[in-house]
This record gives structure tokens, C-alpha cells and sequence, in this order.
């Protein structure tokens, strides 16, 4: 062999070895993926809410997708219904945890489901992140459990001393649904918020999903002419609610007050005219000056031809704290590193605000009231 040949050999030896090196490094860079199931009411009851929810995780996941390079990570979401009922919302989990094999799960959208889904999750040591889980008790289910939206615990005792401060109310009526973990749940904070601000419970009222009629309670809650009615519903009843109301002639001057079931377009929507000065416990409002949420509500907007609700927004917020986890666990598809590096998560800015984390795994930031006026909502007293 010349000693021309040898070098020319050498250097294209050189050239493999420096080209497949560059294809592993570029190959390293390459964003990890992670697999994440969303458990949401898509049809069923709580459809109004599950819509908006998925819109805000899509939108959340289309930006990180899109600058995946950067980050470093890139999602694959797994969708699925859980129709708004706890066997189906079973059934879900199921799939997601042991076929689809995701590292978390975000959902479902009713406590009622969180309260038998989210156990097949702490069995499996997989974490949750509640968007919209409420009611009293549902992080109690285990380690693995955690929330991203207010419970009515944080909500509604705040809503109360407002409403009695600008009102001055010292007598109501209240009126809740009987077989709902988060109406129920409404309807204990209410309870209690009301007995610590001394305000007088006139009657308590009670209704099942899916009444249409709600005629009775409503004419023997007139007849006590109450300064307020206090209501605990999702939003089709509270629909149906607001409207009889006015119709049957409890009139404006009472104001009635609702907590997070009450907080989307729909109760606009359906209710029309007669939900103008409804007030609303809530979690999130469209109108914060947050520059984060601000850039939210116009890429909604823009992208889904309607603004969004407080259900995007938690849902939108929960795909940007599990980012955050998945940063700071170093991995994808460790769960349990996953639900480590949750715990940790503080101070970060997000469009519901500063968000962290308490110590047993609730959501904690600042709560809003908010009222309907000229048919959407806004910061109340604004």
C-alpha cells in the first residue's frame, strides 16, 4: 500500500467515525418524549367543561411541541372520555395506566370519577394532576395525588366575605345537588362560610343531576324573601336554576351566588339575560393583567374562535406544571421521580399566577370573585 492510498483511507475513515458521531450527538439532542393521558368528560354532563379542557391542553401541548428542540421534551398525549361517569372514568384509567403505559394522568373532570379513578393510580404509583377536582377529600386518595384547581374549601369562604362586605347580606337561601362529590362539596363550604360570617340560613334546598324542574324549591325560597340565594351546581342545573329563578319572580336585587360549577360560557349561554349579576366563585378570570395569561386568552381565542374559560385555563396551566416536573425529574417516563419533582414545584408562573403546591399536594394560589355583566364575566367590583 502507497503512502498516498493510507492516507487517503485514513481520511475517510476519519470522516465515518467524525460523521457518526455527529449522528449520536444529533441523535442525543433529540427531544425525549412523554407520554401523557388526559381522563375528560367529553360527552355526559360535565361536557361543557371536558371540551374546554381538552382545547387548553391541546393549545399548551401544540406550543411545547413546537419548540420542542429547545425544551428538550416533547408530549404525546393520549385523549380519552370518561363520559362524565366514575365506572367509564375506571375504565379509562385502566387503559391509560397499563396499556397506553403514560407517566401521568391529567383528569378526570369530575370529583365524582377522582374519587374511584384516582385509586387505581395510587395503586399503580402513577401520578394524577386534578384539573377540576374540587371536592374535600380527593388528595387525601394518596401520595400520588395531586391538583392544580382551587377546592370550593379555598373558593367559596373568600366569595362570602366579599358578597357580605359590598351586600351586607344577613339572611339566604341555599340550594344544592344532593348526589354530586363536587356539589356536595360546594355546598359544605357554603355551609360553613356562611355560619363563620354569621349569615342566616333560611331553608336548604336540594336537587339531583339532570332535574329540569326546579320550580318547588324555588317558590318556597321566594316565599322567605332571602338577600341572596346560594347555589351549589355544575352548569346545566345552574342553568336551569338562574333562569326559573327570574322567572319566577325572585327578583334581581337578590344575587345570586355560585361556586366554581357556575363558571363557564355555558351558564351565559344557556341562562341568557337572567345570569347578568350572577356572582361566581372562582379560580381564574379572562381579564388578568398575567402577561402569560394574557398571551393565552388571544392564542385561544385565536385558535378556537371563542374565549376561554377557567377549565382551560387549569387544564392549560397543568400541562405547563408537569413540564416543569418532567424538567426537574430528568426523565419521561419515571413515574415515581415524576411525583417526586411535583412536590417540588413553587413560585411558578403560569395564567392561573404564582402556582405552587401545598404540602398535601392542593393547589395554591389567589382565588377571584367574579360577576356576569353585559354577558361575560368580570373581576367582581370592577
Amino acid at each position: 500500500m502507497s503512502g498516498e492510498n493510507h492516507v487517503k483511507k485514513t481520511a475517510v475513515f476519519l470522516a465515518l467515525i467524525l460523521g457518526l458521531t455527529g449522528m449520536c450527538s444529533r441523535a442525543s439532542a433529540s427531544p425525549k418524549v412523554a407520554k401523557i393521558g388526559f381522563a375528560l368528560s367529553m360527552t355526559g354532563a360535565a361536557a361543557a367543561y371536558g371540551e374546554t379542557q381538552k382545547n387548553g391542553s391541546r393549545l399548551a401541548i401544540d406550543e411545547i411541541n413546537a419548540r420542542a428542540g429547545q425544551e428538550g421534551i416533547k408530549i404525546t398525549p393520549v385523549f380519552e372520555d370518561d363520559a362524565s361517569q366514575p365506572q367509564q372514568g375506571v375504565n379509562v384509567f385502566n387503559r391509560l395506566l397499563f396499556a397506553d403505559k403514560v407517566v401521568i394522568i391529567i383528569g378526570p373532570t369530575l370529583s365524582n370519577t377522582a374519587q374511584v379513578a384516582d385509586r387505581i393510580a395510587q395503586g399503580a404509583g402513577a401520578p394524577v394532576l386534578g384539573i377540576s377536582n374540587t371536592a374535600k377529600g380527593i388528595t387525601d386518595i394518596g401520595d400520588y395525588i395531586f391538583r392544580d384547581s382551587l377546592t370550593e374549601m379555598q373558593v367559596i369562604p373568600n366569595t362570602i366575605r366579599v358578597v357580605e362586605k359590598r351586600f351586607g347580606i344577613k339572611k339566604v337561601a341555599l340550594l344544592y345537588g344532593n348526589d354530586d362529590a363536587f356539589t356536595k362539596g360546594g355546598y359544605d363550604a357554603f355551609k360553613k362560610a356562611l355560619g363563620d360570617s354569621h349569615i342566616q340560613i333560611l331553608t336548604e334546598q336540594s336537587f339531583a343531576k339532570g332535574d329540569r324542574d326546579f320550580s318547588a324549591q324555588l317558590t318556597e325560597i321566594r316565599s322567605l324573601q332571602p338577600d341572596a340565594l346560594v347555589v351549589s351546581a355544575l352548569v346545566e342545573e345552574a342553568s336551569g336554576i338562574v333562569s326559573q329563578a327570574r322567572q319566577l319572580g325572585i327578583p334581581a336585587s337578590v344575587p345570586i351566588i355560585g361556586g366554581n360549577g357556575f363558571n363557564s360560557p355555558s351558564l351565559i349561554k344557556n341562562a341568557g339575560k337572567a345570569s347578568e349579576n350572577v356572582i361566581v366563585g372562582a379560580a381564574w378570570n379572562e381579564s388578568s393583567s398575567n402577561p402569560l395569561n394574557q398571551g393565552f386568552v388571544r392564542a385561544y381565542t385565536a385558535k378556537f374562535g371563542a374565549p376561554p374559560d377557567q377549565f382551560a385555563a387549569q387544564a392549560y396551566a397543568a400541562v405547563y406544571i408537569v413540564l416543569d416536573a418532567l424538567k426537574r425529574a430528568g426523565s419521561t417516563d419515571n413515574r415515581k421521580a415524576l411525583r417526586e419533582a411535583l412536590t417540588r414545584v413553587g413560585g411558578l408562573d403560569t395564567v392561573l399566577g404564582k402556582f405552587s403546591f401545598t404540602k398535601g399536594r392542593d393547589a395554591d394560589y389567589a382565588p377571584v370573585v367574579e360577576t356576569v355583566k353585559d354577558g361575560a364575566f368580570t373581576v367582581f367590583g370592577q
